[in-house]
């Protein structure tokens, strides 16, 4: 049968035409190629609507809005009637939102007053330096395990990634974060804003251990920092077996360089300068080594003389976030807000006063209540707009309670330095709406 005696219905790969219509034959071809014309044709109105920075036509009436003038986009009057920006490589904070650290030089307070929530954005943890911020090639990096372990060996970030990885939710907290004596003109971080709270993924410190062989009779083991101050901390061993992590990322990206890049040595709940950044060097003995950061400095000595050294967990601790200073507030239904967390366990409960500590009030714990973690707090309060103190304290579940600047004061003596400190704190509200801090002398 030749070419024009097929049987109807059947085609060759190389058939041009479908059919008789009207006189005139559509290729298969043909109408493809005009769909495809038609599709980038499309594609090109589309874009040009999209595109920056004219999102709108002249026709349209003038934006109400302008953004600050870092910002070079404006906002249209209506936004369901203009297509916005096409997707980008790095998402951006909308520009209605600025939250900022405030820097004191060697180191940063988070803004906790502005926060959400438990976790704390990675560009606004705290920060506290010695030497300022290391910066580290990762391709370069190495971590050494020494002393007395049966296998001495240095990983590579490589190969530290290829070890099972764990993540937890934790805090990290400065354990000077707290300064005495301070004026009625202070907001929540400069009460206690060298704390932040991150998820952090990394290797347990546990399966290192096995790696090199940690000696039975090891104890102690030195974790020594690559930046310009060597900062180096004694570490029970205890602790690395418990729930110690050689981490490398914070919030599901790479730790930021502020914070320890490329990797940092993670003790959840203890004093954050024994969380070591830019971890280089693990080091086993069956003794202390007595570093200038556990003798000079992170010691505390009592009024008579004597000394506490070896200060590791942090003590439950609370603050009120809101209402706080520079608030101004309205008689009503006001919700009283705040974190709490403990170096030594889950909060059992927090509460709040409004007669100077004389009765407490239990408030509501916000889901998840972690171990050793920020957890938010709650408490609906009626304010009649006369003078009012609201004060706050956490109960870990020890049984632990957080303490009053007199019970410290008892415990410690006046001059007792600088750390450890977590006394009751909280805000007067002012006939006039403003709000406080409530200032108390240490004597």
């Amino acid at each position: 049968m030749t070419s024009a005696e097929e049987a109807p219905g059947t085609s060759r790969p190389d058939d041009q035409g479908s059919g008789d219509r009207g006189g005139s034959k559509i290729s298969r071809r043909g109408l493809l190629g005009g769909l495809a014309a038609g599709f980038v044709a499309l594609l090109a109105w589309t874009w040009s609507r999209l595109s920056f920075p004219l999102p709108w036509s002249s026709d349209d009436p003038e934006p109400s809005v302008q953004l600050p003038a870092t910002e070079q986009r404006t906002v249209p009057p209506d936004p369901t009637t203009v297509p916005g920006p096409p997707a980008s490589e790095l998402g951006q904070r909308s520009p209605f939102e600025a939250p900022r650290r405030e820097t004191w030089d060697i180191s940063s307070g988070t803004p906790l007053g502005e926060l959400k929530g438990t976790v704390t954005p990675a560009d606004l943890h705290f920060e506290r330096h010695h030497s300022g911020v290391a910066m580290i090639d990762p391709a370069a990096y190495t971590l050494l395990i020494h002393g007395m372990v049966e296998r001495p060996r240095s990983f590579s970030l490589d190969d530290l990634k290829r070890f099972p990885s764990v993540t937890r939710l934790c805090f990290v907290e400065c354990s000077g974060n707290f300064q005495r004596n301070m004026p009625e003109e202070t907001p929540p971080h400069r009460i206690c804003g060298l704390t932040s709270q991150s998820e952090w993924t990394g290797v347990p410190l546990s399966v290192l251990l096995r790696e090199v062989g940690v000696r039975p009779d090891a104890t102690w083991f030195l974790a020594e920092g690559g930046d310009a101050a060597k900062m180096a901390r004694s570490i029970p061993v205890e602790k690395a077996w418990d729930d110690a992590i050689v981490a490398y990322a914070q919030n599901g990206e790479a730790i930021r360089p502020e914070n320890g890049y490329p990797v940092r040595l993670l003790l959840p709940g203890w004093d954050g300068n024994t969380n070591v950044k830019w971890l280089r060097r693990l080091k086993f003995s069956d003794e202390p080594f007595m570093t200038r950061w556990e003798t000079a400095r992170y010691t505390v000595v009592f009024d008579d003389r004597r000394a506490r050294q070896f200060m590791f967990a942090l003590d439950a601790r609370s603050l009120i976030t809101s209402p706080a200073y520079p608030d101004t507030v309205r008689p009503g239904w006001l919700e009283i807000q705040g974190i709490a967390w403990s170096g030594r366990g889950r909060i059992e409960r927090a509460e709040v006063s409004f007669d100077e500590g004389g009765t407490w009030h239990r408030a509501d714990l916000q889901e998840p209540v972690l171990p050793k973690a920020h957890t938010r707090f709650r408490y609906l309060w009626r304010w009649d707009g006369g003078e009012a103190t609201v004060l706050s304290r956490a109960v870990d579940e020890t049984g632990y309670v957080q303490p009053t600047v007199r019970e410290l004061v008892e415990a410690r003596g006046v001059g007792s330095g600088p750390y450890h400190l977590n006394p009751i704190t909280g805000w007067r509200l002012r006939p006039d709406g403003t709000v406080v801090f409530r200032t108390e002398e240490w004597g």
